[in-house]
């Protein structure tokens, strides 16, 4: 009877998950037939929808695990996502966080500083993001925009960068120190991959607004970000913050293999869980419910 019910529940929940990956993914089906044509052609060992949803969903699972005993134990973790643009930063984001607690996991994906915020110590308005006991926080890009864009880019001078690889190693071991659980993750892609999505962005209403003036300076500079990126790994690889390096061009095993690679490096356990019981309602006979106006209500469109 219990194989039966488990049975029944994990159909279920993977047709709920397919119905939210369609969902995620919709944007795929408006693109223009000739770009899903080169995109398939590129990509020809394509990972099997129902093998990566049910993957997805293990794995998931065993994040709300995680979850619960960072909950309980009040552990810290912050978790950064670097990478090229295009890279699939977002999506591994969104999966990781899309069965957990948001007052448990939270992302941080910061602007541009502000004039005031240029001002101040660089780490500053970063610090401000940590977790406290019991939180999860995602970094979707983090204090290494100055080794990256700020330096490509020419925000910051070679000065501020340097003194950014003397400061961020410390900066890191103090975070350690702390108590605080630190991943740092790189998405890779190759050069023709990048260009490839970011043509799909362009062809397709949905995904442009991830097009930025940022993002296409990233096509002309390509060989620059490759060298920032080659020395930032190298000088900020610490014994106590190492670095991982994602490959990306297939951003399904790509997000299995990075949700994966994260569970094992904390070592989570069962915790314990209050039983939870429906409670008996409660009807009061003297009470009516009134008739609310018509018009507070959402119009019947579908």
């Amino acid at each position: 009877m219990r194989d039966n019910m488990n049975s029944d529940w994990l159909r279920a929940e993977l047709q709920d998950t397919l119905d939210e990956d369609f969902e995620i993914e919709l944007e795929d089906a408006v693109l223009s037939r000739e770009i899903a044509r080169i995109y398939r052609d590129k990509h020809p060992e394509q990972m099997p929808r129902p093998d990566y949803l049910r993957e997805l969903l293990r794995l998931q699972s065993e994040l709300i695990r995680l979850q619960d005993w960072v909950s309980y134990h009040k552990e810290k973790v912050v978790v950064i996502f670097e990478g090229r643009d295009s890279a699939g930063k977002g999506g591994a984001i969104k999966r990781i966080t899309q069965r957990l607690n948001p007052r448990v996991c939270r992302v941080v994906a910061l602007p541009a500083p502000s004039d005031r915020e240029k001002t101040q110590w660089y780490f500053q308005r970063y610090v401000s993001h940590l977790p406290a006991g019991g939180e999860i926080v995602l970094f979707d890009r983090s204090w290494y925009n100055r080794a990256g864009v700020e330096r490509v880019m020419g925000f910051a001078s070679e000065t501020q960068v340097e003194q950014f690889f003397d400061d961020v190693p410390e900066f890191e071991r103090m975070l350690v120190r702390s108590g605080i659980r630190l991943v740092k993750y790189w998405f890779s892609v190759t050069d023709e991959e990048q260009q490839m999505r970011f043509l799909v962005r362009i062809h397709d209403p949905l995904k442009q607004w991830k097009l930025s003036p940022m993002d296409l300076q990233s096509r002309i500079r390509w060989e620059d970000y490759t060298r920032a990126k080659e020395e930032m790994l190298l000088r900020t690889n610490i014994p106590e913050a190492p670095w991982y390096i994602v490959p990306g061009n297939d951003k399904k095993r790509a997000r299995l293999n990075c949700i994966s690679h994260l569970l094992d490096l904390i070592p989570y356990a069962d915790v314990p869980h209050e039983q939870v019981s429906l409670p008996d309602r409660v009807f009061n006979p003297d009470y009516e419910r009134s008739v609310l106006p018509e018009e507070l209500y959402v119009p019947q469109r579908y």
